[in-house]
């Protein structure tokens, strides 16, 4: 069985067409029925590390345009409505909440610092 085609979008490269489908998303008709926050939830669902630009990309992609040219008010909503989704995400399992950051100090063996 051969693999399936990438998905041929605006601003989907190799790496983003591969979460998408590893989510299911094949065609260009299922990204449009999933929408671009749904999508990026997946991808962020699935464990990957998608950024923002990643959201942006996908409704670029559904407009046909370039993501740097979606309008600063669909930014600014579709962050919004990522922020929301994001924290109701369970906490990931297997790993421990993140503590705080601190700085450890080695010393030579006669006391001096390096």
């Amino acid at each position: 069985m051969s693999a399936p085609p990438p998905l041929k979008m605006r601003n989907i490269g190799p790496k983003s067409a591969a979460w998408l489908r590893q989510v299911g998303l094949r065609t260009p008709e299922d990204l449009m029925a999933a929408g671009p926050l749904d999508a990026f939830m997946r991808i962020k669902r699935a464990g990957f590390k998608p950024s923002l630009n990643l959201l942006y990309s996908l409704e670029g992609a559904l407009c046909d345009c370039h993501w740097q040219d979606v309008p600063d008010a669909r930014r600014v909503e579709l962050v919004a409505a990522a922020e929301e989704a994001i924290a109701g995400l369970p906490p990931p399992r297997n790993r421990p909440p993140a503590g705080p950051v601190t700085t450890t100090m080695m010393q030579d063996d006669d006391g001096a610092m390096p």
